[in-house]
């Protein structure tokens, strides 16, 4: 049973994002996530090992940034991996909070699914029952572009120079900044030296051709990414822009639900006068 390749659901979980409690900080911003269509069931011994990895993932994000956890099962499908990572200028605490609050909405979003990926803008957390630790991954899991800003050569330099330094720095996260514009790429901890430039170099050239002129842009890998914004346009992982979009995604995801309660009601209100007037034509 290997479900290795998550499937993404990414309007259902925004469907859910949007009704949990505000963000305490800009760390716990929504940015993807997915779950395995495969399920297990409640009260196995896949259940216990999935709740023991995600535990020992929070405990250890007390004290690091990045750790990977493994329970084995008595068979291989029982066993079950895990790992987070934490941005990479996160305090202990803050890191601590972020995959706190990523496990919780996995419990939510990825219910009994064996596996499961959450990307806030704080960190990352992914759980499966076959193996990732270790495997380079480029998919291509998510794309933001901001608007085309109309820009020159001249005015896009800094933005180009930005991703540059992205490119040519040493280590799993990185910034750099060029005149308004900064930048932010990362890859995931159990990726060799090796492993984590060549995604992110993927990574950044994707964002360089596919953002072209835009004021900001995102491209997330299944192990890496990289962003870049200018300031006072937009900032990495969704104030500004998308804030005005998640507003708008509020209201109509409360516009349909209020719809599908009202159809809902309607249906209940027919069925029950069905049939108290069937009984009352069958007691004439």
């Amino acid at each position: 049973m290997s479900i290795s390749h998550l499937l993404p659901f990414f309007f259902l979980l925004l469907a859910f994002s949007t009704f949990t409690s505000p963000s305490s900080s800009a760390t716990d911003s929504f940015i993807f996530g997915g779950c395995s269509l495969l399920k297990f069931l409640p009260g196995t011994a896949y259940e216990s090992n999935v709740n023991s990895v995600l535990t020992s993932l929070v405990n250890s994000a007390m004290f690091s940034n990045y750790n990977n956890s493994t329970v084995q099962g008595s068979t291989m499908q029982d066993t079950v991996y895990g790992l987070f990572q934490c941005r990479g200028d996160l305090a202990n605490s803050d890191c601590s909070r972020c995959v706190s609050r990523a496990v919780n909405q996995l419990g939510t979003f990825c219910l009994d699914a064996c596996g499961g990926a959450l990307q806030l803008d704080g960190c990352f957390v992914k759980y499966d029952n076959a193996t990732f630790l270790g495997v380079e991954d480029k998919t291509m899991v998510l794309k933001k572009c901001g608007p085309s800003m109309g820009l020159t050569y001249d005015s896009l330099t800094p933005r180009d120079a930005v991703l540059a330094n992205l490119g040519a720095l040493d280590g799993a996260f990185r910034i750099a900044s060029s005149g308004d514009v900064q930048g932010i790429a990362q890859c995931v901890g159990d990726l060799s030296a090796s492993e984590c430039q060549d995604c992110l170099s993927d990574a950044i050239q994707r964002l360089r051709t596919e953002c072209g002129g835009g004021a900001w842009g995102e491209m997330y890998l299944a192990k890496c990414y990289a962003r870049y914004s200018e300031r006072g346009r937009h900032s990495p992982g969704g104030n500004d822009d998308s804030n005005k979009n998640d507003e708008e995604i509020e209201k109509t995801l409360a516009i349909l639900i209020g719809l599908i309660a009202g159809v809902g009601l309607i249906i209940l209100f027919i069925s029950f006068f069905s049939k108290v007037c069937g009984k009352q034509k069958g007691g004439k």
